[in-house]
Formats: structure tokens, C-alpha cells, sequence
């Protein structure tokens, strides 16, 4: 193993600890993010449904969905990028991989905006993921053909420094916590 690859994974095991603990604590609210997505109404969007400790964007893409098309990844396979199939409240949903929940059916859509899960973030717009590159190379190709932003959610106490990223890392444009907001 690498020293990039250990030093990833010992970021990653560290954060998870963090975030385990900040959602325990319960203090995760997507007031934030939907007070954004108040300012962005309309726009195709894709969120996630949280799985484990992740903050829960599901308030805030309810309220989305009410204005816009809202979907959520669907992962394909190994080294492809996500696809979004569309959402809304109350759509039948099934475990996809990983044991995701993704709508059993539906149109697919691209979205403009992506609500990106993640383990760690620092004040750079990094991004440390769970190691699989899907949202990396998702937004690679969605920033290749539109403007696509890409927006953190996490909870504040997943904030590190000096992450270990290499050049295939797509930055976020913004991090949004249960605290507020920081734009990169």
C-alpha cells in the first residue's frame, strides 16, 4: 500500500469517528441547505439518501422537489460514473449498491446542482469520499459539458486539514453544515 492510499485511510477512519459522533449527537439539519436551495428553485438537483451516519438532505430536497426535478445517483458499476434517476416524496424505493435507496423506477436526469456526501472536507473545497471515485468522476463529466455545482453536506465536525487529494479529486464549490455555510 502506498503512503497516499494509508494516508487516506487513516483520514477516512479519523473522520468517520468525527461524524459518527456529531450524529449521535443529533445536531444534523438541513435548514441550511434548503435556505441555499431556496435561491436556486427550478433547478435540476440531486441529493442522496443518507445511509449510516451521513447528514440526512431528504427535508431539503423535499422542498426542492416541490419546484424542480430532484433525483439521486444510481451507481452502474465499478469505475462508471453515477446516473440520477428522479425522485420525489413517497416514490417506491429499493437498496441499490451498497445498500443505497434509489427510486425502483423512473426517468433518469441531469442535474445541475449535486449535493455531494462525503467523510471529510476541508476549507479548500477537498473532498475526502469513501474511496470508490464514483462522485469524482461524475462530476468530471457533468463539468465537461454544463456548469455544475457541486455542494458539500456534511456535518461541521467532518471539517480536517491538509486531506490527502490527488489531481482526479473534483473540488466542491461549497460545504454546507448543520452551522452554515462556506463558499470556496
Amino acid at each position: 500500500m502506498d503512503s497516499l492510499t494509508e494516508r487516506k485511510n487513516a483520514a477516512r477512519k479519523a473522520a468517520f469517528a468525527r461524524r459518527k459522533i456529531a450524529h449521535v449527537s443529533g445536531v444534523g439539519t438541513a435548514a441550511h441547505l434548503s435556505a441555499f436551495l431556496a435561491g436556486h428553485r427550478g433547478v435540476p438537483l440531486a441529493g442522496y439518501m443518507a445511509m449510516r451516519t451521513e447528514i440526512d438532505p431528504t427535508p431539503a430536497m423535499e422542498e426542492a422537489s416541490a419546484h424542480g426535478p430532484v433525483g439521486v445517483p444510481v451507481i452502474l458499476g465499478a469505475g462508471q460514473p453515477l446516473k440520477f434517476r428522479r425522485w420525489e416524496p413517497g416514490v417506491e424505493m429499493i437498496a441499490g449498491e451498497f445498500g443505497a435507496l434509489i427510486p425502483a423506477k423512473g426517468d433518469w436526469m441531469t442535474p445541475e446542482i449535486v449535493i455531494v456526501p462525503l467523510v471529510a472536507y476541508d476549507l479548500t473545497g477537498g473532498r475526502l469520499g469513501y474511496g470508490g471515485g464514483f462522485y469524482d468522476r461524475t462530476l468530471e463529466g457533468l463539468r465537461a459539458t454544463q456548469a455544475t455545482l457541486a455542494i458539500g453536506f456534511a456535518y461541521a465536525d467532518q471539517e480536517a486539514d491538509n486531506l490527502p487529494l490527488e489531481p482526479t479529486d473534483q473540488p466542491l464549490d461549497l460545504i454546507i453544515t448543520e452551522l452554515g455555510q462556506t463558499t470556496f
